[in-house]
């Protein structure tokens, strides 16, 4: 979400009157690539770009098939494969032995339709979304080529197309349950095969750090460098200044119970304080994070558990598969910065449902396949 934000940003900046844009989407991906499906880039055409479709090893080339794409006025594919390992097939090198397809679309400001207007409406939302988009004729015209709509457009974009609307619902349904873009063939009543995209897009994670301390400011500069949503629950007085430019919200310990959980919302209890801990943790509890960790040692953990039993409460810290303490991926993490690394890794993984072990132990790919 970070990427898309800085993309709109960007392009609520252009000049129109002297620029013209066009945005690069891998749209598809198979075997070892640096992004995944939904990478986006876009490209002025003075060479200005932001955003990126590869570790660097495309951009320059994506910079003019996007041109041509601003020149022509029409969306085009292009394909970037090394899977035999051949840099000269391409003129690049894409370096990872795989292959990607990118679409390159011009964009017309005028139109509130155009993709970047669509994701700008999706920012706010704190639940998925889900994107339409054309990437794939049989027949040579390019009258739908880089259609693109959002789930609430549905009808109109199968009435477009001419397409099943069980068919589009069916493939929604799996990208649905498995969180994942992915695409799908589908033929038209008029007897041609298109291609579709459908993509997933989660919200930015939602981050409450609870703390006034200085390891708190460490934190939040990483997650302030990986998009997330920060909001921090402290005393005002003792908070370094940076902390109110960087967060949605600054509130009182006893102001936490306005901010409202949900799926994607990560926890982390640093104040330092055995006794805020305790009662925020239960506070948050109520409303089930799907992530919330605790600063400290194990027997701090087992000091509250113990606790809470005695007090009738029946949360079961030890066996609660989303609270986490001590909290961190064993890194050996020692600097504040370190540890809010380790921190920021351990949400990571959990939200992405992986074990944050070293890759070289993984068995077969880095990634899941599309």
């Amino acid at each position: 979400m970070k990427e898309i934000r800085n993309i709109i940003n960007t392009y609520d900046q252009i000049d129109w009157t002297k620029e013209k844009a066009a945005l690069a989407t891998v749209v598809s991906v198979e075997a070892s690539a640096y992004r995944r499906i939904g990478a986006r880039m876009l490209v002025q055409s003075s060479g200005i770009w932001i955003g990126g479709i590869s570790g660097g090893c495309l951009e320059g080339d994506a910079l003019k098939r996007a041109n041509v794409a601003i020149f022509k006025k029409e969306p085009s594919i292009v394909v970037y494969d090394t899977m035999d390992d051949d840099d000269h097939q391409i003129g690049v090198g894409l370096g990872c032995n795989g292959r990607i397809e990118v679409l390159f679309m011009p964009i017309d400001p005028a139109d509130k339709n155009n993709p970047i207007e669509r994701l700008k409406k999706i920012q706010a939302k704190r639940t998925p979304s889900i994107f339409y988009q054309v990437i794939g004729l049989d027949s040579n015209s390019l009258k739908n080529m880089g259609l693109f709509a959002a789930e609430e457009d549905q009808e109109e974009f199968i009435d477009t197309l001419d397409i099943s609307k069980e068919a589009l619902l069916e493939k929604t349904t799996i990208v649905q349950n498995r969180r994942k873009s992915k695409v799908f063939d589908f033929t038209m009543q008029s007897g041609e095969n298109i291609s579709i995209l459908i993509e997933f897009l989660r919200p930015e994670l939602k981050l409450i750090i609870v703390g006034d301390n200085y390891d708190v400011n460490a934190f939040a500069g990483i997650a302030n460098e990986l998009g997330w949503e920060i909001n921090v629950v402290g005393l005002q007085r003792k908070l370094n200044k940076s902390i109110f430019s960087l967060s949605k919200q600054v509130l009182s310990y006893e102001a936490a119970h306005q901010l409202i959980i949900d799926e994607y919302t990560a926890v982390v209890l640093m104040s330092h304080d055995y006794k805020w801990d305790m009662q925020i943790l239960q506070l948050f509890q109520k409303q089930n994070p799907p992530y919330i960790g605790m600063l400290g040692p194990k027997k701090r953990t087992l000091k509250m558990q113990n606790e809470l039993q005695e007090n009738g409460n029946s949360i079961d810290l030890e066996n609660t598969n989303t609270f986490f303490s001590p909290i961190g991926l064993d890194i050996g993490a020692e600097s504040p910065e370190e540890i809010a690394l380790s921190v920021a890794a351990e949400i990571i993984a959990h939200f992405r449902k992986r074990a944050g072990t070293f890759l070289k132990f993984r068995k077969g790919t880095i990634h899941e396949r599309e």
